[in-house]
């Protein structure tokens, strides 16, 4: 069992940077590719950002190419998205989610997360 508790998320004008947090606890946060998801009101949950439970490999969506970085560090088990030149479209519910030695070829398919944690806010006024 894996435990994801994300935070940092908040209100936020256009051009404004955030950087979310996802602390896991549990199994071992090494063996686990770790993404993230978001969700917009009346939309349908969507891949942001990826990263391999190796480190070395990261997949972004491409509305947050360019402006969103994701990184981790297995001696703190958290994983992190950085997230510059937000835009008003960024607003939605941000969760994070682990899938056990997760292949590069499923990093962005929602099915493939087993644990997921339970969101953090993210609104971004123009």
């Amino acid at each position: 069992q894996v435990t994801l508790v994300e935070s940092g998320g908040g209100l936020v004008q256009a051009g404004d940077s955030l950087r979310l947090s996802c602390a896991a606890s549990g199994r071992t946060f090494s063996t686990f590719t770790m993404g993230w998801f978001r969700q917009a009101p009346g939309k349908e949950r969507e891949f942001v950002a990826g990263i391999s439970w190796y480190g070395s490999y990261t997949y972004y969506a491409d509305s947050v190419k360019g402006r969103f970085a994701i990184s981790r560090d297995n001696a703190k088990n958290t994983v992190y998205l950085q997230m510059n030149s937000l835009k008003p479209e960024d607003t939605a519910v941000y969760f994070c989610a682990a899938a056990w030695k997760g292949e590069r070829s499923t990093i962005a398919t929602m099915r493939r997360y087993d644990y997921w944690g339970q969101g953090t806010q993210v609104t971004v006024s123009s």
